[in-house]
Order: C-alpha cells, then sequence, then structure tokens
C-alpha cells in the first residue's frame, strides 16, 4: 500500500505538470466567464437551464482539478504552503456551496464571476504581474501619501486665494483638493486656471509647478516603482525555473556554495588524519 501510495502522487503531478491539462484548465476558466457574460442577457429558458447544466459541469471539473493538484504533493499541507493555492481553494470550495436556489442566489452568482481571477493563478505571467504590483504597494503608498502632502499644501493654497472667485471649486480645503485631483487627471484644468488668472494673472505658475509635481514627478516614480517590483519578480521566477541570466548565475552560485562545503569537509577529514599520523 505504501509502495502504490508515490506511484499514484507521482502520476498525479504528471497530470498536474502536463502543459495539456493546465490548457485545458484555463480553457475552462475562459468558458466559464462567457458563460457569466451570456447569463446577463435575456435569453430563453431552454438555454438558460443549458448555462446552468454547463456551470454544473464547470464546478465538478474545477474540484476534480483542485483534487488532483492536493494528490500530487507529498504532503497534503505543503499544498496550502502556498498562497495562489490557497486562493483557488478557496473560490473552488465557495463554488460547491448550494445557495443557487435560495434567496442568496445573487451572492451565487456574484461568487461565480471569482472564477475568472484563476486565471492569474494558472498563467505563470499573470501570476508575476499580481505579484509585482502587491510587493510594490507598500512602496507606492509611501508615494502616495508624499503626493496627499502636496495636494493638502495647495489645496490649502488655492482655498485661501481662489475662495472668493469661485466658492464651488475652492470652497474649503476637501473641495480644493478635488479641484487639484481634476488638474492632476487634466480633465478641463485650463478652464480652472484661466478663471483664476483674471484676478491673479500669475497663477499660472500655481498650477504649473503642481501639475509638473504631481502628473510628471510622483506618477512617474509609481510607474518606476512597479518596474523595479516586476523585475524582481521575473528574476525570482527565472531563478525558481533554472531560465535566463538570472536562472544560471544562482545556479553557479548553489553549486559554488557546494563546492565550497565540500571543501570544507574534506579539509576536516585532512586534518584529522594529519592528527592520528602525529600520534
Amino acid at each position: 500500500m505504501n509502495a502504490a501510495s508515490p506511484c499514484w502522487r507521482d502520476r498525479f503531478d504528471a497530470i498536474r505538470s502536463n502543459k495539456v491539462f493546465e490548457m485545458t484548465v484555463v480553457a475552462i476558466i475562459i468558458l466559464s466567464a462567457m458563460m457569466i457574460g451570456a447569463s446577463t442577457y435575456d435569453i430563453a429558458p431552454g438555454w438558460m437551464m443549458v448555462l446552468k447544466v454547463l456551470d454544473i459541469g464547470v464546478t465538478v471539473f474545477f474540484l476534480i482539478e483542485i483534487l488532483i493538484r492536493m494528490a500530487a504533493e507529498e504532503r497534503l499541507r505543503d499544498f496550502f504552503k502556498k498562497g495562489w493555492n490557497i486562493f483557488d481553494f478557496l473560490i473552488v470550495t465557495v463554488s460547491l456551496i448550494p445557495i443557487e436556489d435560495s434567496e442568496m442566489v445573487l451572492l451565487a452568482r456574484l461568487l461565480r464571476i471569482f472564477r475568472v481571477l484563476r486565471l492569474i493563478s494558472m498563467v505563470p505571467e499573470l501570476r508575476i504581474l499580481m505579484e509585482a504590483l502587491l510587493h510594490a504597494i507598500p512602496r507606492i503608498g509611501y508615494v502616495a501619501l508624499l503626493m496627499f502632502i502636496i495636494f493638502y499644501i495647495y489645496a490649502a493654497i488655492g482655498s485661501f486665494l481662489f475662495d472668493k472667485i469661485n466658492p464651488v471649486l475652492w470652497g474649503d480645503i476637501s473641495i480644493a483638493m478635488l479641484t487639484l485631483f481634476r488638474v492632476a487627471t487634466f480633465e478641463d484644468w485650463t478652464d480652472v486656471m484661466y478663471e483664476t488668472m483674471t484676478v491673479y494673472p500669475l497663477s499660472w505658475a500655481y498650477y504649473l509647478t503642481f501639475i509638473f509635481l504631481t502628473a510628471f514627478g510622483f506618477l512617474n516614480m509609481m510607474v518606476g516603482v512597479v518596474v523595479s517590483s516586476m523585475q524582481q519578480e521575473h528574476e525570482k521566477y527565472a531563478q525558481e525555473q533554472g531560465e535566463g541570466e538570472a536562472g544560471e548565475v544562482h545556479w553557479i552560485k548553489q553549486h559554488t556554495e557546494e563546492m565550497e562545503q565540500r571543501l570544507v569537509r574534506m579539509e576536516a577529514l585532512l586534518q584529522q588524519i594529519n592528527e592520528r599520523e602525529r600520534r
């Protein structure tokens, strides 16, 4: 029995690693997304019944697929060590909850939508992008905090100077920040500038400096943070897969460390032999 278990695990691992199986899972996820889109149209009851039957089939397929992936692990707990596996497990588990014919039918339909997110966990490129975005969020947060400070300072100045010109746009600091957000996104910002220039001709400097700081400065900083994080994630993935320059460097580093450990052990053995000969 114990000898048969590794054999079955190897078979499940071969199925999980098979490209055809992976492409089939991706195709079923896309089919599920198309079914969700089709259910939003006003279609005949017969076709709606077909969609329900297909939905049951998709749910069963996802259940079998997640069980295969769990069975392919040497230990079950190893499956839950990866965040994406937990994510897939939760989506599949929630899809099995029988709430379709209850008062929570709307919740059931909303839960079906999250199946589309499984594309992220199945496609390595999408997974890298998502992980890069998640890792970049803390650094983006600091940039956003600095951006908020600049917004706050400029909003306070704008509220003090332009309140009497247009209270709708500059009445208080919160409204002024919304106006500055409109300026930063270039949504008819020249109309706002020309209105204040009728009273303060040099107010153009206020808008231009703000735009250079926010639209050109901080937004490019955010882009740089995301690009840097993506590069790190690509290098990490290349190391894990042993591909590209990063994979080669990781391989050389790993084997160099192994050789150093062997040399240390050989040196220790030689010292022991020398000590024995002296005795």
